[in-house]
């Protein structure tokens, strides 16, 4: 079962809750079966790497781990704050995203 998420990937997002709340970002990938997404400069991971063909010199690698859906809302894009997404048909027939808070569309 495919589950539908209102985010997108290249959103601009804000953590709503744990350690990293209040920090914003870009939506890198969307994992939907896993109600996940990936945000830049979010969750950030390190991991200890051997030398290989990615890595010649090996060492520390960081990178941005996955987080739940549910923590994060998405950024209005004119007023810059938090803001439910909701759905409205045009006239043309195409269903567009729009935030609740100031009734502007949203890009992606």
């Amino acid at each position: 079962m495919k589950n539908k998420l209102k985010l997108k990937k290249g959103d601009k997002v804000v953590v709503i809750t744990g350690k990293d709340k209040g920090k914003k970002g870009d939506i890198l990938k969307v994992i939907p079966d896993e109600r996940r997404i990936i945000v830049s400069g979010i969750n950030l991971r390190k991991r200890h790497v051997k030398p290989n063909r990615a890595y010649p010199e090996g060492g520390i690698v960081q990178f941005e781990g996955p987080i739940h859906a549910s923590n994060v809302m998405i950024c209005d894009p004119k007023l810059d704050m938090p803001a439910r997404v909701g759905y409205k048909l045009l006239a043309d027939g195409k269903k567009v995203r729009f935030s609740k808070k100031s009734g502007e569309e949203l890009s992606a």
